[in-house]
């Protein structure tokens, strides 16, 4: 495994981070024991950047986590996050209050069986809570010692700037890969500026860029099926691309997880992407993507291909979007 600084710290993170999310929330079945033993291979392989939410699973991601993290917790950096909370009429609200962060923290910290969180992200922007409110709040976390980092989620430049002016931000989590490049704009830049890890999730565009996934095959609880890229009016076309791109892959003698994820470390050496999933032989596929080295030919092709199959859908539905910071 290679490894990358974690923003202006000494501290070494995998390249390769991995995403827990699937293992209790959104993508259909759950299997603890897989999922266990996908945590214990993580270890194996070197993967020491591992992420949560107290949300995925209301709570129950981060209590399957514990099991292998509380006795190992020397080898893994831990990343958690906050602000989701049920509505008694169902779905969710953000809460990115001062006193609901407390509540929060100690919640975390208690699933988790752990007495530090190691990155602690607010997990999207509060608009009826100014961010440096929220982030002065935070680091009052870290004067406590019961967090040593922390970090914003799928957040504005602008938002990046003025949480940074209060307290350091480490890094910034946002969904991004060869489909979804928003980040490019502005966020990518400002974290380069400001040396913020930059921790891309979803990088695989959802598995549509592994050219495996069938949505006809997909249960109905999975999340995906409520998304406007998995809809039928584009699986022409990101079917074609999908195709295209494993095609591209097979040239690299990798498959085609390993190359869109090569082609997100190529964009920085201060991204490190955690890619999900909740089986082994996916988490052995993703891990070697370190060893794939791209070319200017190969960028070329890829480009290429995506100019081809442009018409790829939106990542999120209207209700998601009004989510994101847009400050």
């Amino acid at each position: 495994m290679d490894y990358r600084h974690f923003a202006d710290t000494s501290i070494s993170l995998s390249a390769i981070g991995l995403g827990c999310m699937g293992m209790s929330h959104a993508y259909g079945t759950t299997n603890d024991e897989e999922s266990i033993a996908t945590l214990h291979l993580a270890l194996d392989l070197g993967i020491n950047f591992w992420d949560t939410a107290d949300v995925y699973g209301n709570g129950e991601n981060e209590q399957l986590i514990s099991k292998v993290l509380a006795p190992n917790r020397d080898k893994v950096f831990i990343a958690t996050k906050f602000g989701f909370r049920p509505k008694p009429e169902g779905g969710t609200y953000f809460d990115g209050s001062p006193s609901y962060l407390q509540t929060a923290v100690e919640a975390s910290l208690k699933r988790l069986k752990v007495e530090v969180i190691d990155l602690y992200y607010a997990h999207r922007i509060d608009p009826n809570v100014p961010v440096e409110e929220m982030v002065g709040a935070m680091g009052e976390l870290v004067k406590q010692g019961k967090v040593k980092y922390i970090g914003l989620s799928e957040v504005s430049a602008n938002s990046i700037r003025k949480a940074h002016a209060v307290h350091p931000i480490s890094a910034v989590q946002s969904e991004y890969s060869l489909l979804t490049r928003d980040a490019e704009k502005e966020v990518l830049p400002v974290c380069k500026e400001l040396n913020i890890t930059f921790v891309p999730f979803s990088p695989l565009a959802r598995g549509l860029m592994t050219n495996t996934l069938n949505m006809n095959e997909v249960p109905d609880n999975d999340f995906r099926k409520g998304l406007p890229r998995f809809q039928e009016a584009y699986q022409q076309n990101n079917t074609n691309l999908a195709n295209g791109f494993a095609q591209l892959a097979q040239q690299k003698s990798c498959t085609p997880a390993q190359l869109a994820l090569a082609w997100v470390l190529a964009q920085g050496d201060n991204v490190i992407p955690i890619p999900g999933t909740k089986k082994r032989d996916k988490l052995k596929d993703n891990a070697a993507c370190t060893d794939v080295v791209l070319t200017d030919t190969d960028f070329k092709a890829i480009d290429d291909l995506l100019v081809r199959y442009p018409d790829t859908g939106d990542r999120y539905n209207a209700e998601s979007w009004k989510l994101v910071d847009k400050s």
